[in-house]
């Protein structure tokens, strides 16, 4: 079993595929790693001798972010703009959608289920 960064690939995929299982490694940046490593991406994991796993390990830990630092990297970030007051901070602090998305009716991700508002009584004579 390969075991990259912390995280174990899974062995019954391509190596293209299996590294996106890594925080922040996506297809493009996985497809560069094995070109520069020299494998191809239609082995599987399970293919991969160790030699190959060192090489990929050793490209990832040596150029790459990921996991644990990449994670703490974007939450500074996020409070960096929640402290500086910006609008994108006031946004994540209300728990609003940052980049300029109707919230009259969509945006549920962000805004969490419906809190139902009782209507008026209307007055009586």
């Amino acid at each position: 079993m390969a075991r990259i960064a912390g995280i174990d690939l899974p062995k019954n995929k391509r190596g293209v595929i299996g590294l996106t299982y890594v925080y922040g490694i996506g297809r493009t940046l996985s497809s560069k790693i094995l070109a520069k490593a020299g494998i191809s991406e239609d082995k599987k994991v399970s293919e991969w001798n160790d030699d190959e796993q060192n090489a990929i390990r050793n490209i990832i830990n040596d150029e790459y972010k990921v996991e644990g630092a990449l994670r703490s990297e974007v939450q500074m970030n996020i409070k960096r703009l929640m402290d500086i007051g910006c609008y994108r901070g006031i946004r994540h602090r209300i728990g609003l959608p940052l980049r300029g998305q109707s919230t009259k009716n969509n945006a549920r991700t962000r805004k969490g289920r419906k809190k139902t508002v009782a209507n008026k009584k209307k007055a009586t004579k």
